[in-house]
């Protein structure tokens, strides 16, 4: 059985942290294709006007809506603000939605050139409804998701991937984000891997379908995900973390298992060797949580294209995580954030 002494915790010394801002100068050289489920984040802030007589709920004054990009596009607008060339593939609907996630592309100079936008088809949404009074902070109230209620046919699908295939020719790796609304799916990737001629780094982020992907390079789950896959409930039992990390492991034919947790920070799982625990970078009191996963993987996949082990790439994407979360609503990391907070550590 598997004991907590086999878990290393070690500080940074200062030829690791040398060696990692060495890999952030190499993040502009980077391309990475991105493959996965589009989602648009939607924010509506509102001033707390009264309580209205039909019945006891708050009265919000609209000020202000803003859309911005989440799930897969929240990964992609991360990679390209630490700075690398990303190109997303994809699918938005026709609606203010897709639109707007078009718009926030283009704003941040991402390609949009194989992004699909379909007739009749609803852009993945979660509407974030948040509330305050004049001059307090807004605080969420309710999430209201809209879901399209069919997945892109196999026709689109395989388009999608031959679209992928040949991006790869000229990318340095392949981020696969998952989110369930049938975009792409681990039989599209196994495809997408036999047509490779050349060894690239492939990360998949998956939120329902983790253990269907194998023989990629890595996954990044959450604890929570990782959990739903096995059917286990891990709470505080370090002994049972490490044994679900060896399974997925082996079960995946991974590389590297980047498992995150929150407060507790991440450990990552390698082959033949000692789990990693790296604590939480910065502060354990997060401010906003939404999207930090897309971050960790973001900075964890372009790390590994820019040539860093998967512990370096875990030490990047754990500092990433760790700045992401101090920020309101669905942000994102640049490079000249990273590096400063690796030259601080």
């Amino acid at each position: 059985m598997v004991t907590s002494m086999d878990v290393n915790v070690k500080m940074m010394t200062s030829d690791e942290r040398a060696a990692l801002l060495a890999i952030l100068d190499k993040f502009p050289r980077q391309t990475l294709v991105l493959l996965g489920d589009l989602v648009a984040d939607e924010f509506v802030h509102g001033e707390i006007a009264r309580v209205s007589r039909e019945a006891p709920v708050l009265i919000l004054k609209l000020c202000e809506k803003q859309i911005l990009p989440g799930g897969g596009a929240n990964a992609a607008s991360n990679i390209a603000s630490l700075g690398a060339t990303v190109l997303p593939v994809g699918v938005v609907g026709d609606d203010e939605a897709g639109a707007g996630l078009l718009k926030c592309f283009r704003e941040r100079g991402i390609s949009t050139r194989h992004v699909l936008r379909l007739r009749n088809h609803l852009t993945p949404t979660k509407s974030r409804i948040l509330g305050g009074l004049s001059h307090w902070q807004r605080q969420q109230i309710v999430r209201i998701d809209r879901e399209p209620t069919q997945p892109p046919d196999a026709a689109l699908r395989r388009r999608l991937r031959e679209t992928v295939a040949g991006l790869l020719r000229k990318s340095s790796g392949l981020l696969v984000s998952d989110y369930g609304y049938g975009t792409t799916s681990a039989k599209e990737v196994a495809a997408l891997r036999r047509k490779l001629r050349k060894e690239l780094p492939m990360t998949v982020d998956s939120r329902f379908d983790l253990l269907t992907y194998s023989h990629v390079t890595a996954a990044t789950p959450n604890e929570p995900e990782v959990e739903e896959a096995l059917g286990i409930r891990i709470g505080a039992k370090r002994e049972l973390l490490q044994e679900a990390g060896r399974t997925l492991l082996r079960r995946m034919a991974l590389e590297a298992l980047v498992i995150t947790r929150g407060k507790d920070g991440m450990v990552l799982f390698e082959p033949r060797r000692a789990p990693q625990h790296i604590p939480v970078f910065g502060s354990d009191q997060a401010l906003d949580v939404t999207g930090a996963g897309d971050t960790v993987i973001a900075a964890f996949s372009l790390a590994l294209a820019a040539g860093a082990t998967p512990l370096q790439a875990a030490h990047l994407a754990n500092c990433a995580g760790g700045l992401v979360v101090m920020k309101r609503g669905t942000a994102s990391v640049s490079r000249r954030e990273l590096q400063e907070a690796i030259r601080n550590a």
